[in-house]
């Protein structure tokens, strides 16, 4: 968490740090070889990068396939190579790619072949950063949630075997679809990343060079990078033996080569922009402009992070926190990032500042812009109530006490509903310790209060919840909201659900029902079929929006409380009224003319608002 807070001062006046140097780099050819299916060598020579023997720039910009609809690649990776750059570079989130322990996806959204595939056909290289850890400020930075049902599980650790052993499952469902790709052998794939950000976790470096052995030993052999802060892999001492090393958010250069030696030294991840947590006052920009122009005019390697951030559909948006677990800071649906490329493949202002320094750098006309997307502007329009929650609880599993999801009922997003028989003749005092991430409290179905686990925007709670008198047994009722799990820094115990006592009057209560509430498409489907009860917080709402031409918009849901919305089945991701975020992207590709199922799920709401169509992700 310390470093992304240093990484977004120092983004703010990157021509302020005190590190600043720039050395003169040897002159790069303005016309360099593009990937065109022979055989490509491309070296860590000294101090710089080689391609075919002859000195090479990349000129990256970062976007992940799986926060883009796979429809719209290849309009992202031109709108990238109109702003002048020659290499796409991204991330593979593993738990996108083995959702179960060997059970692997590669289609869809996940064919991560097909879009470096797609790469190559539009003249773009390719800086693979495949993991195992990616950070991203995805669901546990990319790790699978599913190791988390071990208890003690040691991620990102090389002693454990539980661990190396599914990373080595990975690896080897990954790597021949990799290889095939590699520069060398006639693909687009320049440099392949070891791990990420190390040293922020870290120090044991034959941790890293077990992952170099095990790519070698699986048909890629290279170059590999590594990217961290300079001042983190300093302290570690992470630097792995001839790997390019990216610096991430600095440009002290000289600093950087005193610990790579002869190793080319370049800026793996340069912020234009930064991400956003719920609660915060407003979306975060950058000015990179000058740092970009200092590079440029030095011939230096860099990788904007990130030149389209795209979208954290479904579940996929991850967490901070400190080291310790406190302050947690969950991130927004959007990854707009305020990238150059804005959330619906748009150029921003900085897209053409950036356009217009590269194209000056290079002295030659750059390829012109693709169209955009058709667009669209949704007229408002009102869902109607459906069932609720309460009205399709599947059968729940008994606990003694309260136990996380992960290990308790298998499940690693959505809802949990944990629940239990309370004796309260007077009332009671109520603390729930270990809330993850937000729960809502209900005794005999009535809805008493939240307990928060967030720690900024005056919304976290200590958990205390006042019970009033009830005559009888009466049922208790903590519904657990989750959100993504820490991906950042040496925080990786954030199971979800309760992970604590929940106490009456200091007594632990014991006996509990958990009910599952994944909110996967055979629970919507349960949904969708049940007999609706009386109107509870939880609630579910539906609308038909009848479209004439499908196109990109948003759906803002200023109106709405706390939840979730889907459109045709797929879940555009969480809402939630604290914002800054607003307004959810819908994908044009998504819809249909005619008829389109709007689905939402608001935890506190029991009366439906309007839902207003929007064409930014700001207004």
């Amino acid at each position: 968490m310390q470093r992304r807070t240093f990484l977004r001062l120092s983004l703010l006046a990157p021509l302020a740090a005190p590190g600043w140097r720039l050395e003169a780099m040897p002159a790069v050819p303005v016309v360099a070889p593009a990937p065109d299916g022979r055989p490509h060598r491309f070296e860590l020579g000294q101090r710089q990068f080689l391609l075919d023997g002859a000195p090479f720039q990349i000129r990256s910009g970062e976007m992940h396939p799986v926060r883009i609809p796979a429809a719209y690649w290849r309009h992202r990776i031109r709108m990238a190579k109109a702003m002048g750059l020659n290499t796409v570079a991204l991330y593979l989130m593993w738990n996108a790619l083995e959702p179960a322990p060997g059970r692997f996806d590669f289609d869809g959204g996940n064919d991560f072949a097909r879009f470096i595939a797609l790469c190559a056909e539009e003249g773009m290289w390719v800086y693979l950063r495949p993991g195992p850890y990616v950070c991203a400020e995805w669901d546990f930075g990319g790790l699978p949630p599913w190791l988390l049902r071990e208890p003690d599980v040691r991620v990102r650790d090389g002693h454990d075997r539980r661990y190396m052993d599914a990373v080595a499952r990975y690896l080897d469902a990954v790597a021949p679809r990799v290889a095939p790709l590699m520069a060398a052998n006639g693909g687009p794939i320049l440099m392949v990343q070891v791990e990420n950000e190390y040293a922020s976790f870290g120090k044991d470096r034959a941790y890293l060079e077990a992952l170099r052995r095990m790519w070698v030993g699986r048909g890629v052999t290279g170059p590999f990078s590594v990217s961290d802060g300079l001042g983190q892999i300093r302290e570690a001492h992470t630097y792995l033996q001839g790997a390019a090393l990216g610096l991430d958010g600095d440009t002290d250069f000289a600093g950087a080569q005193a610990i790579a030696g002869e190793a080319p030294v370049w800026v793996g991840e340069g912020y234009p922009g930064w991400l956003t947590h719920w609660g915060e006052p407003a979306f975060q920009h950058a000015d990179y402009l000058p740092t970009l122009r200092k590079l440029l005019g030095e011939g230096r390697s860099f990788n904007l992070y990130v030149a389209h951030g795209g979208t954290n559909f479904g579940f996929g948006a991850g967490a901070n926190a400190n080291d310790d677990g406190s302050h947690f800071q969950p991130v927004v649906t959007s990854y707009d990032y305020g990238a150059p490329i804005d959330e619906r493949g748009a150029p921003t202002a900085a897209y053409h500042d950036f356009r217009g320094a590269i194209g000056a750098a290079l002295g030659h006309r750059l390829p012109a812009l693709p169209p955009s997307p058709p667009g669209t502007r949704f007229a408002s329009f009102t869902p109607e109530p459906i069932a609720s929650l309460w009205d399709a609880l599947p059968a729940p599993v008994a606990s003694g006490r309260p136990q996380p999801m992960e290990s308790l009922l298998g499940q690693l997003q959505g809802l949990a509903l944990y629940r239990t028989q309370v004796d309260i003749p007077h009332g009671g005092g109520l603390r729930i310790e270990g809330v993850r991430d937000y729960a809502t409290v209900f005794l005999d179905g009535r809805y008493l209060d939240h307990v928060s686990r967030m720690a900024h925007a005056g919304l976290h709670s200590d958990g205390s919840v006042v019970l009033p008198p009830a005559s009888g047994k009466a049922t208790l009722d903590i519904l657990v909201d989750t959100f993504g799990h820490v991906g950042y820094g040496r925080f990786t115990d954030d199971r979800k659900g309760l992970v604590g006592e929940v106490r009456l009057d200091g007594r632990p209560l014991r006996d509990w029902q958990v009910h599952g509430l994944p909110l996967d498409e055979a629970h919507l489907q349960r949904i969708r079929a049940a007999t609706p009860s009386i109107r509870r917080a939880g609630q579910f709402f539906r609308a038909r929006l009848a479209l004439e031409e499908p196109g990109d918009g948003y759906l803002d849901m200023r109106e709405w409380n706390k939840g979730y919305l889907w459109i045709n089945g797929r879940l555009l991701g969480r809402y939630w009224h604290i914002g800054p975020q607003q307004r959810l992207f819908c994908p044009g590709c998504w819809l249909h003319k005619g008829a389109n199922e709007v689905l939402v799920l608001d935890l506190h709401r029991t009366r439906p608002a309007p839902i207003h169509g929007a064409d930014r992700l700001e207004g």
